[in-house]
């Protein structure tokens, strides 16, 4: 039965004044948590940042541009060349088994397997970074002989971004519309086409937001370093096994715990490079997916 106009009226009426007030002192206090979890959360940020950059240029000198690390003086050349070999090595061998296991997840992942990778997907996201670090110790600077060296370094980052990258690849496929595959199937394309042609190219703004999410995540990375990569004072030389290598969080572990004010500038400056790192990635990154999302749309036209 529909309502009468007297029961129309009284459900478009506003509450009592008494509930009306209780639910503005409610929407007052939970906007008022809201604003100081987001004032605690911004100036913790802003803390952070302006501690790393004002010591972080006050130790910038050319010497630290230039010069390999000597004891606990020198510069960090050999340091930030070892970080932008591992961290780059550690995602490109990431990004193919991340992609492959996002694809089969969203477009075929209805069988009996695609629980149980989920379900490994998210272990593997709870891991201790240390843990990776112990296991490819194990098995691949002890195990296969390979010593400190980049390959240890540079699968054990592997390791940590795959999750992130097969996680982030999934939920953007999904974003994809259901019409969008439909209409390719109609016009007959294989599995394969719709998936790599298709869905891919339209959820590359995903993707390559969870590559970014993995990069800085392997750049931030110790703990596995240590144990995979070891410390070099010197420049790689390009041997994938049996020779270390340095990486700027190695100097900021090491040298800020050191009693010289060499060892601790080099700490400052070594922490300004990763965040700096992390920063000019994310702009890079975002500039180029603009130009994606750009040809994406001028090619669906």
């Amino acid at each position: 039965m529909g309502m009468t106009a007297a029961e129309i009226n009284a459900s478009t009426l506003p509450p009592p004044g008494g509930r009306l007030l209780r639910r503005r002192l409610a929407d007052y206090a939970g906007w008022g948590l809201c604003t100081l979890a987001f004032l605690f959360l911004g100036s913790a940020t802003v803390w952070i940042l302006a501690v790393v950059f004002m010591r972080g240029f006050r130790a910038l000198t050319p010497q630290v541009l230039t010069h390999v690390t000597v004891g606990y003086g020198g510069g960090l050349l050999n340091a930030i060349e070892g970080t932008l070999v591992l961290a780059v090595g550690g995602i490109l061998l990431a990004i193919p088994p991340g992609l492959a296991s996002g694809i089969y997840l969203s477009e075929f992942g209805q069988g009996r397997l695609a629980p149980v990778i989920r379900f490994l997907v998210d272990v593997l996201v709870g891991v201790p970074s240390i843990v990776v670090g112990y296991f490819s110790y194990v098995t691949m600077v002890v195990g296969l002989g390979w010593k400190f060296s980049v390959a240890a370094g540079s699968i054990a980052l592997a390791i940590i971004a795959l999750p992130y990258i097969c996680r982030t690849s999934e939920m953007a496929l999904r974003q994809v519309p259901r019409a969008v595959r439909e209409g390719a199937y109609a016009l007959g394309a294989g599995d394969g086409r719709v998936a790599m042609g298709i869905c891919v190219p339209m959820a590359l703004p995903g993707i390559l937001t969870g590559v970014l999410l993995a990069l800085a995540i392997a750049v931030g990375e110790t703990a596995p370093l240590i144990y995979t990569a070891g410390w070099s004072n010197y420049l790689w030389t390009g041997h994938l096994t049996n020779e270390p290598i340095g990486y700027l969080t190695y100097a900021i572990w090491a040298f800020i715990t050191e009693p010289f004010t060499t060892a601790h500038e080099l700490a400052y400056a070594a922490a300004l490079f990763v965040t700096l790192f992390v920063l000019l990635i994310s702009i890079l990154a975002r500039m180029a997916l603009d130009e994606n999302v750009g040809w994406l749309r001028r090619g669906r036209r």
